[in-house]
């Protein structure tokens, strides 16, 4: 099995594990690893490395990430989601009366580079030991909170309904962002307590989940995306000659010509190709020499 990522539209109630698992089955290979977990509960884009290619997930954990969800105004649960148990429901009269100014107001302040307590329920390490194995454990955690970046929160619909606001919103963000504490912070700024009842990862950096493909019917072979496809979306591009790339894949150092312009941005990692559409390597551009940062072996050499 060669190299590559995929884009897998995850479905509810799978773990980010179960779709490790499935996926090494259908690849034939120990070698797959995912780019940031999922909740069981969310669906949407899960990207996974295969082979060489799980060097690159590294680099895709702290891409700027898209969702879609829905926010329940009027109650607010143990997870801030709906597989929680709920802690406090308000009097639907409270729900009745928040108007959609109010709403914006809320949404507007959780918006930008804001500080946020991440849900107890995460996969946050405390003392070395998952935070959400803590509560499970029976502790009461409550983690610090840390600054996050929320570029859009924008309101797509709404429903009333049963006593409850349902917020359909649309979010995207810095990696680390909690969509479920921008769920229980906005149902405490209106007073009414919120928790998520939906939530799909639709985009992670480049990759969009219009371009995923589910594991029920995946064909790995036909939907692996090349390292240097790959690579290419992520980081700047760098063609080499053939003997730039011999000389790269024993570490060497190598000058840049000048008929080998860089895009403009030098100073972070740059995709070299070699001749055959070949990712090389990650590396580094500095003072007219590329020097490796990450090496990715051909398939017959991993």
């Amino acid at each position: 099995m060669t190299s590559g990522l995929l884009l897998i539209d995850k479905a509810q109630d799978w773990t980010s594990h179960d779709a490790v698992a499935r996926t090494r089955r259908l690849a034939g290979t120990r070698k797959v690893g995912h780019a940031g977990t999922l909740d069981p509960m969310a669906t949407g884009l899960l990207i996974l490395g295969v082979n060489s290619s799980t060097r690159l997930l590294t680099y895709i954990v702290g891409l700027g990430k898209e969702y879609e969800a829905t926010i329940r105004l009027g109650a607010a649960t143990t997870t801030d989601d709906a597989q929680g148990d709920e802690t406090a429901r308000a009097d639907p009269a409270s729900v009745a009366a928040i108007t959609p100014a109010r709403v914006a107001e809320a949404m507007t302040a959780l918006t930008g580079d804001i500080e946020q307590r991440p849900s107890a329920v995460s996969a946050i390490k405390v003392d070395g030991k998952r935070a959400y194995a803590r509560v499970r454990a029976g502790e009461d955690v409550v983690l610090a909170s840390r600054p996050v970046s929320v570029s859009s929160f924008d309101l797509l619909g709404e429903a009333r309904t049963d006593g409850f606001l349902d917020l359909d919103v649309r979010v995207a963000c810095s990696s680390g962002t909690y969509i479920r504490a921008l769920a229980r912070d906005l149902g405490a700024a209106l007073g009414v307590g919120g928790h998520l009842t939906r939530l799909r990862r639709t985009r992670v950096g480049p990759f969009d989940v219009a371009d995923a493909a589910g594991l029920d019917d995946l064909d790995v072979a036909a939907r692996l995306i090349s390292p240097a496809d790959a690579a290419g979306r992520l980081f700047p591009r760098l063609d080499l000659t053939d003997e730039q790339a011999t000389d790269l894949g024993h570490g060497k150092r190598i000058d840049v010509s000048s008929d080998q312009q860089l895009p403009p941005l030098p100073a972070g990692p740059v995709a070299a190709i070699a001749p055959g559409h070949r990712l090389v390597g990650l590396v580094e551009y500095r003072g007219g020499q590329a020097r490796t940062l990450v090496n990715f072996p051909t398939d017959a050499d991993a």
